[in-house]
């Protein structure tokens, strides 16, 4: 009796089907299993941050700064940035990039690969920029360790690097999504702010790794959105005009925000010790009076949206937040900036609010409603993510009516920020032609399939000197490429077309007389060769390509800690073809 046949299970048969473009039940595979891990380190870094605040935090909780004495929570931004300087500047300069910006720099340059020391680095840096007062946010370091750890789990399996890039965008859209209990807002943003493409393929992995972030976080804590929005609506279209200018304010805020933060260039000249000092001393002399400016301030957003802050609060929220977190990121400290955006944006919106009630107050709208207007305006202007703020503030409002006046909000400020700012995305560097690196066709279209979906596997591999017999053994497998070895370290530098020496053998008389047959005098196409590894994506087989000026390149797999085997060849045709003819 026949035995059943059944599916290859094996992790090289999971490999072959991740380096195609068509491989979606694998990398939905990936994803959820990417949500799971980057939503448990999510709540691992709040349980640190819970820790930390049992010291000396009033009731344990990291955002009471309120509570502490006035001199007490003035040293603590003194003492962060000391701890941060004497632990982070003692390492080399690359080890020191951390957060999103991290991210989409591994991402566009490095296959979406990150060094384990900014992951560990990451770890304490989070926990010591919240705890000691800086005006900092907790989704970078959510993003950063949820990406690099679902990505350095991929690197171990040796999965090819385009599956890399989409375990990236998975862990991004889980940290954002644990962080915030916003599964469509981390999905949004991973694919807007990070991969910087929309793709099915990319897509269905990503949201379910944004819905596993989210159930781990609730499993944890709370089924509830992270802010009790209120059920206000627009009540009145005359609002509209108000919502417009307010709108404008705060894109105006966001390109300055952007600008400042941007000085990092010129502040490089300064001493290492005078920035941190300048950063430590001014964040806890606006603490002295105002501390709802310290950690992320999702206290203070909260209050801000049920309307329980005063008027010089706000002023301190949307101006001196705003202002020390782009202080201290332009000062070298790696922090998130995405909590205090939504804080100081909520209260920017808040004052806007209270301004036009002021104004008309038997018109205007409630001033909540502005406060989360601002929120999603201010996100959106800085991240130049509108869809991201736009879901971000449906899902923490939970109020279907705030999606009209929202995405007038969200478009005004945004195109303020662009284009009288004249500010992009605070994580966008612009290269050439104006784009991304992430954003060129070429660049996107290529580094979604690995090498093994276009090369040729049919192959012989050969020296340059052949006898006739061995010729025509060489052929018996009917191969497509002969692969000539000629260097004396036993490297492939030459391919010849295995149709070229069929015919060689079969209709040249004057070769019918050689005994040794010289492969490199054999009449037809030759190619220079250059390695490059298995993993690769199509758009690091065409770099390689033109960096060593060959026109095909041999695929290395590693059987063992020094040995190697030639998979298959690649060469810049099937690229192109690949390139013109994949729909």
């Amino acid at each position: 009796m026949p035995r059943p046949h059944l599916p290859d299970l094996s992790l090289a048969t999971f490999r072959r089907k991740l380096a195609s473009v068509d491989a979606l039940p694998q990398l939905c595979v990936l994803g959820t299993i990417a949500g799971l891990v980057t939503g448990s380190l999510m709540v691992g870094f709040q349980l640190l941050l819970d820790l930390g605040a049992l010291a000396f935090m009033p009731g344990a909780d990291s955002e009471a700064f309120e509570g502490l004495p006035a001199w007490f929570r003035a040293l603590l931004p003194l003492a962060a940035v000391a701890l941060i300087g004497v632990g982070l500047w003692r390492q080399p300069p690359a080890a020191r990039k951390l957060g999103v910006g991290h991210v989409i720099e591994r991402l566009t340059y490095h296959q979406g690969r990150f060094p384990m020391r900014n992951w560990i680095n990451q770890w304490w840096v989070g926990v010591a920029s919240v705890l000691g007062g800086l005006s900092a946010g907790r989704e970078g370091p959510a993003i950063h360790l949820g990406a690099a750890a679902v990505s350095g789990i991929g690197e171990r399996l040796r999965l090819p690097h385009n599956s890399l890039r989409v375990l990236v965008a998975c862990g991004t859209a889980a940290g954002i999504s644990a962080s915030f209990n916003t599964p469509v807002a981390g999905v949004i943003f991973a694919m807007e702010v990070v991969m910087m493409e929309y793709t099915i393929a990319g897509f269905m992995p990503v949201i379910l790794a944004s819905s596993m972030g989210a159930v781990v976080a609730q499993l944890v804590y709370a089924t509830e959105p992270a802010f009790q929005g209120s059920s206000v609506a627009l009540d009145s279209w005359f609002n509209l005009s108000w919502i417009l200018v307010s709108a404008l304010g705060i894109g105006l805020l966001s390109g300055g925000f952007i600008r400042l933060a941007k000085l990092t260039t010129g502040f490089a000249a300064w001493p290492v010790a005078v920035r941190l000092t300048m950063v430590g001393f001014a964040t806890g002399l606006v603490a002295w009076w105002y501390p709802e400016v310290q950690g992320i301030g999702y206290d203070s957003l909260a209050a801000t949206l049920d309307g329980e802050l005063a008027v010089s609060v706000l002023v301190a929220l949307a101006l001196a937040k705003l202002g020390l977190t782009a202080l201290t990121v332009a000062s070298g400290i790696p922090i998130g900036i995405i909590g205090p955006v939504l804080v100081s944006g909520a209260a920017a919106g808040g004052l806007c609010g209270l301004f036009g009630h002021w104004l008309w107050p038997a018109a205007a709208a409630d001033p909540s409603l502005f406060a989360m207007l601002g929120m999603a305006a201010m996100m959106g202007a800085v991240l130049q993510a509108p869809l991201a703020a736009l879901m971000a503030l449906l899902e923490l409002t939970h109020n279907p009516n705030i999606i009209l006046p929202g995405m007038l909000a969200v478009v005004i400020s945004g195109l303020t920020a662009r284009r009288l700012c004249r500010c992009e995305g605070f994580f966008i560097n612009l290269t050439r032609h104006g784009l991304h690196p992430l954003q060129q066709p070429l660049a996107q279209a290529l580094s979604r399939v690995s090498v093994p979906a276009v090369m040729e596997r049919s192959l012989v591999r050969s020296q340059r000197m052949v006898s006739r017999e061995e010729a025509e053994a060489l052929l018996h497998a009917k191969p497509a490429w002969v692969v000539i070895v000629r260097s004396r370290d036993d490297k492939p530098t030459l391919a010849l077309k295995a149709a070229d020496l069929a015919r060689v053998l079969l209709d040249d008389e004057a070769w019918a007389k050689e005994q040794q047959i010289d492969l490199l005098e054999v009449p037809g196409q030759r190619l220079d060769m250059a390695p490059i590894h298995l993993e690769a994506t199509l758009s690091e087989a065409l770099d390689r390509l033109n960096e060593a000026r060959v026109d095909a390149l041999y695929v290395e797999t590693s059987i063992g800690p020094i040995k190697r085997r030639i998979s298959g060849i690649i060469t810049r045709e099937s690229i192109e073809n690949y390139y013109r003819y994949t729909p």
